[in-house]
């Protein structure tokens, strides 16, 4: 009985054993799959941000490329932001002045009416 029991128990462990290696394999398999969409990821960003710096050479794309390249964009955002903030308060200004010259012009009709 208790020789069936052993039995019985090795089985079981191998049975285990043989589902944590498959489980294993299914791991690697992902990761390498992960791995794989990543570099296509990064050599795809690349070819959008400066289709001259990735894909036509060949050469993988590092992840210290496509950081530099995210910040350049993003930094070139921001300016693009800074500068659109200054052409509002500029436009906003020029407006401003706009309306006081109209408001003269009125002034300047209203009394030569008067006059007339």
């Amino acid at each position: 009985q208790v020789e069936e029991e052993l039995k019985a128990a090795c089985s079981q462990q191998a049975e285990q054993l043989r589902e944590m290696g498959h489980r294993e394999r299914l791991l690697r398999s992902d990761l390498q799959r992960a791995g794989e969409q990543l570099e296509s990821f990064k050599t795809r960003l690349m070819q959008v941000c400066s289709p001259s710096a990735a894909g036509s050479t060949g050469k993988s794309v590092t992840e210290q490329q496509v950081i530099e390249k995210v910040r350049q964009i993003s930094d070139e955002n921001q300016q693009s932001h800074e500068r659109e903030k200054s052409l509002q308060k500029e436009l906003s200004s020029r407006l401003a002045k706009e309306e006081e010259v109209s408001a003269g012009i009125e002034v300047f009709k209203n009394s030569l009416q008067k006059l007339q």
